[in-house]
Order: C-alpha cells, then structure tokens, then sequence
C-alpha cells in the first residue's frame, strides 16, 4: 500500500464539473493499493499518516502531527502510484490490485481512518471517477510513504 502525502494549504476534487469533497489546512493523501495488501496494511498506514510529523512547532521544526494541529485530511484513491515504471516508456499497472480489491481496502482506509480521527475532519475522492484535484501544497512539503 502506497500514499503520497501532500501537505496543503487547501485542496479539492471535482467530478463532472462539481465540487465534492475540500479541506483547508491539512493533508492530501493519494492512496494506492498493491495486491497483497490487507487490513493490516491499511491500519499501519492510517496509523502512520494520523502520527507523522510533517508540521512545524513553534520553532518551524517538523515535529507535529495533522492531530496535533487539528488540520483536516482528503483522501483520494490513485491506482497510477502503483504503477510498474521500470520498462519502456508507458506505465504498467500489473503491480495494483484489482478494481474490486483496491475499493474494499480504500472504503476500510476511509473508514478507520474516521474512526481514529474526526470524522468531519475528513474529505474523501471518488472511487474510479475521473477527477480533478487542485492544491496549494504547503512549503512545498510531500512524502511518499509505503507500507
């Protein structure tokens, strides 16, 4: 399971011309899932996200957490990070899990993680959408995390 942390300003998703989720200051987090992943490896990362310190304290170190500054989350599934790049020049998507794998795991991820943090704290994308998501990332500060 992959998910690439953006810390933002704000951030939305569209579809179809239509606003459906935002957040202000927080994190976006694009979620990838790889075909042996499980809910173990959506309850490491949910824990992981809601505990990594990519905020400054009052000494602009990055020692907070998105709990600790009460900043809010989007999730937004994204099966390209999975993508196989190492040959050629188009992207092989063999290494993400099937459709019907990946939303089971994402819906969980969504779910624990509103059950570890507030709920009304986090936005979430649309599954298998064509979506746009525009952010103004913060510092510019992103991460890949893999677990």
């Amino acid at each position: 399971m992959l998910a690439l942390l953006q810390r933002v300003k704000h951030a939305n998703v569209v579809v179809s011309d239509k606003e459906i989720a935002s957040i202000n200051a927080g994190i976006l987090v694009f979620v990838a899932v790889e075909p042996e992943d499980t809910i173990d490896n959506v309850t490491r990362l949910v824990e992981k996200i809601l505990k990594y310190r990519i905020f400054g304290d009052e000494h602009d170190k990055m020692n907070l957490s998105v709990q600790d500054v009460a900043g809010e989350l989007l999730l937004v599934p994204q099966f390209t990070l999975a993508a196989d790049t190492k040959k050629g020049l188009r992207p092989s998507f063999t290494s993400a899990a099937a459709p019907e794998d990946a939303e089971k795991l994402f819906n969980e991820f969504i779910e624990l993680a509103k059950e570890k943090y507030e709920a009304g704290k986090i936005a979430t994308g649309e599954f298998g959408a064509d979506m746009q998501v525009s952010l103004c990332n913060d510092g510019p500060v992103t991460f890949l995390l893999r677990n």
